[in-house]
């Protein structure tokens, strides 16, 4: 009964996030995914005879030689995209002062971006982590295939509450030969991992999808707080009546920000912060125009 029970919790919560999404991408997306998003490459298309202003880099000299007169290969943008969902699942995301938890909210992102690359008939795979690699499943098409993912997002069990993007990024850049738009989605509450991103981010288009609550950005009142640490489990009892505790704690969140936000800057790296609280769509459309104003 209680297996059967979960069953019905799962497809309840998937099918939601298949209507939820869906309408999403119907109304607010349009044709604006593949747009932002530049193809694999260029394949070869065909040859034909040499025009002048062709660039002679492209002469089929093994065509020319035979047919005695210059030809020209002709190539055209391979434009099926592969996606990769690149989701930390670590303990922080059991954190969530509003309706949703971080790890929902990623959920729900994932989601839409699968669901997106289904609907425009492109790969997309996932790989979800700690501080190591707890599940890898490859690209494919499919809407069957994104159900899978998005099961996976809403109900894997990690084995560790610990995290390293690090880790991740290694992992993603042996798997991924080709290039692959990937969608790196964390509260990047961790250290060290500005190589990975350097090394990801100069073979593959990489996005940043930076989730927060606002709890951990403003302070609340006056008083003695208990802090717990969803990954190490660690308690800590501060007193936020002494200014120097809040000011000690308010510098240290704003440093690690601004932190982040210029490595992503210095790396080249698209970055989108989004609110557990707060409706996450406009700051995609936000992302996407900026994207598409770029091409």
């Amino acid at each position: 009964m209680e297996k059967k029970d979960k069953q019905k919790e799962i497809l309840k919560k998937v099918r939601y996030l298949d209507i939820k999404t869906r309408k999403i991408i119907n109304e607010l997306f349009g044709g604006e995914y593949h747009s932002v998003f530049k193809g694999r490459g260029m394949n070869f298309s065909e040859v034909r005879e040499y025009s002048y202003g062709d660039d002679i880099r492209n002469i089929d000299w093994n065509v020319t030689a035979r047919m005695r007169k210059p030809f020209v290969k002709v190539f055209e943008e391979e434009r099926e995209l592969v996606l990769m969902l690149i989701v930390d699942i670590s303990g922080s995301g059991y954190f969530g002062s509003g309706e949703n938890l971080k790890r929902e909210i990623a959920a729900e992102i994932g989601a839409l971006l699968a669901f997106s690359a289904v609907k425009n008939n492109d790969k997309v795979g996932m790989i979800l982590f700690s501080d190591k690699i707890e599940k890898y499943i490859p690209p494919q098409k499919g809407r069957s295939h994104a159900f899978r993912l998005i099961r996976e997002l809403l109900f894997f069990e990690p084995e560790s509450s610990k995290t390293s993007i690090e880790e991740a990024l290694v992992f993603f850049n042996k798997v991924q030969k080709k290039k692959t738009i990937a969608f790196l989605i964390s509260d990047f509450e961790d250290e060290n991992y500005e190589k990975g991103l350097q090394i990801v981010s100069k073979k593959h288009d990489l996005v940043a999808i930076d989730i927060f609550d606002k709890l951990e950005e403003e302070l609340p009142e006056s008083g003695l707080y208990e802090f717990f640490d969803n990954e190490t489990e660690e308690r800590v009892i501060v007193d936020l009546s002494r200014n120097e505790n809040r000011e000690l704690i308010k510098n240290d969140i704003a440093n690690k920000i601004e932190f982040r936000q210029n490595m992503f800057k210095k790396n080249k790296i698209d970055s989108i912060r989004i609110e557990t609280n707060s409706p996450y769509i406009e700051s995609f459309i936000r992302f996407f125009k900026k994207r598409k104003g770029r091409n």
